[in-house]
């Protein structure tokens, strides 16, 4: 318990003594540590979030099982630099619609998304046979803009979408949108 420590010195003649009071506070550092030690043991840490990602086995490559999509169902994203991608749907050599350079968030991929989504369900009247996205990060791209593009396929709920490596027609389709990197690392050059 506390305690409270008063001095009874002697008094002088003719003045008087100002008498000393201390506490000890031995008890409460000694609750202080016991609330600190509670709290600390007691409380749940939270737990790192992650994304589950359907990753295909690394197998034979050359036993390769192609599935046949509608074109007008395919939205494949092309991840460039300066945070902005290019997206278009079907093929790449005959793109029904696109392709188009927009940004990431809600006014960007996020819009396009919805979008997209919105007309495939309408046109299939199916909620299984939605939109397919085909993600395609280049060499140029940053591992963020990955993450965001697939932060959009959560956010918008598209259940269907894949990381696919890209090919030279998107490589191509990138230069000429001047998103591949090759132009400014070439004026740097220079």
């Amino acid at each position: 318990m506390a305690e409270l420590n008063t001095d009874s010195g002697k008094e002088k003649k003719g003045k008087s003594k100002k008498l000393g009071s201390g506490v000890d506070l031995t008890a409460m550092v000694d609750l202080a540590f016991l609330l600190i030690t509670f709290f600390m043991l007691t409380t749940t840490l939270s737990k790192p979030q992650s994304m589950n990602l359907a990753m295909p086995d690394k197998s034979d490559k050359s036993a390769r099982n192609e599935t046949k999509v509608s074109d007008r169902r395919t939205l494949t994203l092309l991840l460039g630099t300066d945070n902005k991608l290019v997206w278009y749907m079907g093929q790449t050599a005959k793109p029904l619609d696109g392709p188009t350079v927009t940004g990431y968030g809600k006014n960007g991929l996020r819009q396009v998304l919805l979008d997209k989504n919105s007309q495939v369900l309408a046109r299939t009247q199916d909620p299984e046979r939605g939109l397919i996205v085909i993600i395609k990060p280049s060499n140029k791209s940053l591992y963020h803009n990955l993450v965001d593009a697939l932060d959009e396929m959560a956010i918008t709920k598209v259940k269907t979408y894949a990381i696919v490596e890209i090919t030279p027609e998107d490589l191509e389709l990138l230069d000429k949108e001047g998103l591949n990197g090759e132009q400014e690392q070439s004026k740097g050059v220079n």
